[in-house]
């Protein structure tokens, strides 16, 4: 399938719906401490979206059940909120999603409960400085494989792997289009396949494992770990190409 140019009134209604994630993520990293449920951090996400006027995206696509994407600890993605209470110490993966006027948002990040350790800062301060390395080395021309092979490199420089199975993606009217854009290389030359062109509107996000990249899906058939069992991070940005460079849109 071919990726699809945006026009520019198209990426004005990215901006919107992506803002408003921004926005709840702000709002989230406000309210978030222990002694809350994840059921409680959902609820509260979800209200913020649907009274500003969107939908939370997440909920009821390929039958998720809730509005946020809560990954706590060893769990790097698709996290179902539950009535697990938030201790100190903890770090919380925060992937939300909006549907506004037809258009889709998507962002992510992990946030650390209270006082956390200098090594889950290290975690964390990884797949947040991975991302905004490949939106800096987004250029007009280069394959989508030379920047996936970027973010691994920079992954394994510092001393992590990235999570397998799972990747970046194209969005506009449907939250996942193309491109795939996995956080590594994918065969052996980079360069080959789609190349980054003005118009294209994609989500980065480096999802980081500590020692093995290999993905165990939990029985209820949406939570992702490591086989390694240890702490994960993930980040994530929506991107327009947008003369020649590379826009944040997820921003508030």
């Amino acid at each position: 399938m071919a990726i699809s140019l945006k026009s520019v009134d198209d990426i004005k209604h990215l901006i919107a719906a992506n803002k408003l994630v921004a926005q709840t993520l702000d709002y989230t990293k406000e309210f978030l401490k222990a002694g809350m449920t994840l059921l409680e951090v959902d609820r509260k996400i979800d209200d913020f979206i649907t009274k500003n006027g969107a939908y939370p995206a997440f909920k009821g696509l390929y039958d998720f059940p809730n509005a946020a994407c809560l990954s706590l600890n060893e769990v790097c993605i698709h996290g179902i909120p539950d009535n697990t209470i938030l201790k100190e110490g903890d770090i919380l993966g925060v992937d939300i999603g909006t549907r506004l006027n037809g258009y889709y948002g998507d962002s992510a990040r992990t946030f650390g409960i209270g006082e956390i350790s200098k090594s889950d800062e290290d975690l964390i301060n990884c797949s947040r400085d991975a991302l905004y390395f490949a939106i800096k080395n987004i250029k007009v021309g280069m394959h989508f494989k030379e920047l996936s092979f970027l973010i691994e490199n920079f992954i394994l420089d510092r001393g992590y792997v990235p999570l397998e199975g799972y990747c970046g993606h194209g969005i506009g009217r449907k939250p996942h289009e193309e491109p795939e854009i996995p956080n590594y290389l994918t065969g052996k030359n980079p360069k080959q396949g789609p190349k980054i062109k003005n118009g294209m509107v994609f989500c980065i996000e480096p999802m980081i494992c500590q020692k093995s990249g290999e993905a165990v899906v939990a029985s209820d058939g949406w939570a992702v770990t490591s086989k390694d069992g240890l702490r994960t991070s993930h980040y994530e940005h929506c991107i327009a190409v947008v003369n020649g460079k590379a826009e944040i849109l997820s921003i508030a």
